[in-house]
């Protein structure tokens, strides 16, 4: 029980070490084609979620019972 509770303690003492490894000083900028990149994300992401939400209200008037004019042939 003491070897585990040393190996445990040894293995913590490590791990606080390690998130000071990383530096940002660093800066780097990303660009005309990382912002059309960024951009092009974007509007797949909005050309994506309008099918999703119009579904969504679809899917909220169908559990409501609000039914539009029904058509008989």
């Amino acid at each position: 029980m003491r070897t585990l509770t040393t190996i445990i303690g040894t293995i913590a003492g490590f791990v606080p070490a390690a998130a000071f490894a990383a530096t940002t000083a660093t800066v780097e900028n990303t660009g005309l084609m990382g912002w059309i990149f960024l951009g092009f994300g974007a509007l797949v992401i909005i050309g994506q979620a309008i099918p999703a939400v119009l579904m969504m209200i679809g899917f909220a008037k169908g559990l409501t019972g609000k039914e539009t004019e029904k058509h008989t042939a």
